[in-house]
């Protein structure tokens, strides 16, 4: 599979258009969880005006009254046209996909397919905080298998850890985060490849998370799961949520690989009736339409993560920072700074800059925090500035 490379055709940085006095008139859960004195730069979402051809599509959507429910597969044929084109791959069969509410909701969907109350599922901590709460509430088992020292899949540690998730002949699935959430690492070919023989060879159903695939960068490719050998019995879920700034219209898609279409024939159909049709309509323009607006946000991402770079070698250097090659989050190591295993309460009450903590990513989260870089390159800098004031 051959990743297709882009330009941005003129497009400007997004991270650019916004200034703070803007920003600050938001009102979802970024700006508002803090007082005005504390410079958010914690959940995922980005400090960006949409993609002008997403604002087209709802506007239009709305000039028509057109508010119902969502309807046809529109959605799923942009995600595969996107697919084919950005990725080289060909495997997303419309007829394999259902729209769920949200990727973690599609998650919950997924997993009560192929497991059952008490079994176990396999995550990669330091991973998503949701991932832990969503399963306990489903009924089902969290068992860890830490990612090894360079931030990657440890497959030793998974084989373990799928072996006790199928003692006794339980069911079991393997919550993949791809790629990984909070690291940024991208999963290769080969090392999914592994985890779909490994998975055949105890019985792990597989489920990927891959929201944050439109988010790889430079000459990084990302290899969807469904398309490794052994991978055909997975389920993934996508979404253009993370990579247009689309959390607040709620829509995501499975995607069953040609040996899970039986189980996602299973979906509930009033599982579909979650997703918003707004949110169909915008997640549909974003991946038909939004790609130059997404290469030169790319593009800007990549300029951050230099900067935040040099501006903790220059101003933290006791903070470690392995720039990962997706998604707009910077898993930060500031253990060496004699911080605790909370440093993001210090950074938040001394510094007024708000981070992840990295303790509800589970093990291998203490004294890390998570960064959102998707921001200005001023905010940026200030934010890092705050972050060394903490520490005087």
């Amino acid at each position: 599979m051959t990743r297709r490379t882009h330009g941005t055709a003129g497009e400007p940085n997004p991270l650019r258009a916004l200034d703070l006095d803007r920003l600050r008139r938001r009102t979802s859960m970024k700006w508002r969880t803090y007082p005005d004195d504390v410079l958010p730069l914690w959940v995922a979402e980005m400090d960006v005006p949409l993609a002008e051809p997403v604002v087209r599509a709802l506007t239009d959507a709305l000039a028509l009254g057109d508010t119902g429910y969502p309807a046809g597969t529109a959605y799923a044929e942009a995600l595969a046209a996107f697919a084919e084109k950005r990725w080289g791959w060909t495997g997303v069969d419309v007829g394999r996909t259902a729209i769920v509410p949200d990727v973690m909701l599609g998650v919950v969907e997924m997993l009560r397919l192929v497991t059952g109350p008490g079994d176990a599922v396999v995550v990669n901590p330091p991973v998503y905080p949701p991932f832990f709460p969503f399963v306990a509430h489903l009924d089902r088992r969290v068992l860890g298998a830490p990612l090894g020292a360079a931030g990657r899949i440890d497959l030793a540690v998974l084989e373990e850890s799928f072996q006790q998730a199928v003692a006794g002949g339980r069911r079991a699935a393997y919550l993949l985060c791809s790629p990984h959430n909070p690291t940024g690492t991208v999963h290769t070919a080969e090392e999914l490849t592994a985890v779909a023989r490994l998975a055949g060879e105890y019985g792990v159903r597989v489920v990927a998370d891959e929201i944050h695939a439109p988010l790889v960068v430079g000459d990084t490719e990302f290899v969807p799961y469904l398309s490794v050998p052994g991978g055909e019995d997975g389920l993934s879920l996508m979404s253009a949520s993370k990579a247009w700034n689309l959390a607040g219209l709620k829509a995501a898609l499975a995607v069953a690989g040609p040996g899970s279409a039986a189980d996602l024939a299973l979906l509930p159909e009033e599982v579909g009736h979650g997703p918003s049709h707004l949110g169909a309509v915008a997640h549909t323009a974003a991946l038909r339409d939004g790609t130059a607006w997404l290469d030169a946000l790319l593009a800007g991402l990549d300029d951050n993560r230099r900067l935040l770079a040099r501006l903790l070698a220059e101003q933290l250097p006791g903070v470690r920072y392995r720039p990962g090659d997706a998604t707009y989050l910077a898993w930060l190591d500031c253990r060496a700074l004699g911080l605790g295993d909370d440093p993001a309460d210090v950074f938040l009450h001394r510094g007024r800059v708000a981070l992840n903590r990295g303790l509800p990513f589970g093990t291998g989260g203490a004294g890390h925090v998570r960064l959102n870089l998707a921001t200005s390159p001023e905010i940026l800098t200030d934010g890092v500035r705050r972050m060394a004031a903490a520490l005087r």
